[in-house]
């Protein structure tokens, strides 16, 4: 009988591009116990997820992406492989970004809970690596805060030279969510999301292409760790196949 794989184990196998079995996709009641349960060989693509309203490029390779943001510390470790042989990528650019604290992203008008915050100017949490030998891609963040209608959430793409290979959304286990929510400032302000994994409808929809995609997190004091394998196709076709998709999802919002 396999032994579950706790966070911090998963976190471990995923930053050391250990010799497993690996998974790019965690599905929400799996978070413990994924990355090890897969058969060797195989690496399930990340899903393709909406690009949403608030993306754009500020041209800024750095690891650091709070500019000053205030809440509970978060280190991003991703890690990009192929899916089909699971090996490392390296050279691939890899864009981030996601909302505040309080649930609100920059460079955009009309956001908030009475959408009435303007970030036009602003670039906070939003950044790009570059992917290293072992394809890892780190970021320093805060971590999101939600907003209505959407479950908390990182954004993220992936290119190969100016060829897109996934656009995905990536999640927390709700249990992590609700303990820094009602515990941790500024969330605790606002302490309730009204959407949850379950009960996100752009997380059900990448369930259904193959997991809602939840990231291994574990607190370490006052910082989170979250890690992810994210399998790609090389080739873009998975990212070209899901174009009209994501068009549609786009008429609807982020």
């Amino acid at each position: 009988m396999q032994r579950p794989v706790t966070r911090r184990a998963a976190i471990q196998r995923i930053a050391l591009g250990a010799a497993m079995p690996a998974t790019a996709s965690i599905p929400a009641a799996a978070a413990e116990t994924t990355p090890a349960n897969q058969q060797q060989g195989t690496c399930v693509l990340l899903p393709q997820a909406v690009e949403g309203p608030y993306y754009f490029d500020p041209n800024l390779v750095r690891a650091d992406i709070t500019e000053g943001k205030t809440g509970v510390p978060l280190k991003l470790m991703l890690r990009v492989i192929e899916a089909g042989p699971c090996t490392p990528m390296s050279n691939l650019r890899v864009d981030v970004w996601h909302a505040d604290a309080g649930g609100v992203y920059s460079g955009y008008e009309r956001q908030g809970d009475d959408r009435s915050v303007s970030t036009k100017g602003q670039t906070y949490l939003r950044g790009t690596q570059i992917s290293n030998a072992d394809g890892m891609a780190t970021f320093d963040s805060v971590y999101p805060g939600w907003y209505p209608g959407r479950t908390p959430h990182i954004h993220v793409k992936v290119f190969l030279d100016t060829k897109t290979l996934v656009t995905g959304q990536i999640y927390f286990p709700d249990d992590v969510s609700k303990k820094i929510y009602a515990t941790r400032e500024p969330y605790s302000l606002r302490p309730t999301p009204d959407t949850t994994n379950d009960t996100d409808f752009i997380f059900a929809e990448g369930q259904r292409e193959g997991g809602g995609t939840v990231l291994s997190v574990n607190e370490e004091g006052e910082k989170v760790i979250a890690a992810l394998l994210i399998a790609v196709d090389k080739t873009g076709a998975a990212a070209h196949a899901g174009g009209v998709r994501g068009f549609f999802r786009r008429l609807i919002g982020n």
